[in-house]
């Protein structure tokens, strides 16, 4: 008898199912129903995908049926396998809180006090940009304020 399939290679079979589909994450996002960045990151085994919305991207992306059991599963979260990225564009995230992660948390604290941005309470848009000297890539992380309490 073979082995459940991982959240990690439901996701591989995603990836492969998309790119042999030609889809794009705003198609399977449309699809189910769920924000583009929701979507995103829960196919990529971010998040537990609710059994509606794991059936219809099993049906959409052709993936077996034990694939849907796998994108239900509760993740084990965070999906870098090195503590330094070495992918070009997820070090730069790296790189840019390495500069301006002290300067974000001075920025936080000075305008709402002691506390953090939450990461489950959490929105997150990518746009593009154009611009005369080349197109800019615009990130908002939009998280909630959660003030420490002692």
């Amino acid at each position: 008898m073979q082995g459940m399939t991982t959240k990690k290679e439901a996701a591989d079979a995603v990836l492969a199912a998309k790119v042999r589909l030609g889809l794009t994450w705003t198609d399977l996002a449309e699809a189910l129903g769920t924000p583009l960045a929701w979507t995103t990151a829960a196919l990529l085994g971010q998040h537990p995908v609710p059994k509606e919305q794991a059936e219809r991207a099993a049906e959409i992306l052709e993936l077996p049926a034990d694939a849907v059991t796998a994108l239900r599963l509760q993740p084990t979260r965070g999906a870098l396998e090195s503590p330094v990225p070495t992918d070009p564009t997820i070090y730069r995230f790296y790189e840019v809180l390495q500069v301006y992660g002290p300067t974000i948390k001075e920025l936080i604290h000075e305008q709402f006090g002691d506390g953090i941005m939450s990461a489950i309470n959490f929105r997150l848009d990518v746009r593009r940009v154009p611009d005369p000297a080349g197109d800019r890539v615009v990130v908002t992380l939009d998280g909630k304020f959660l003030p420490y309490q002692w």
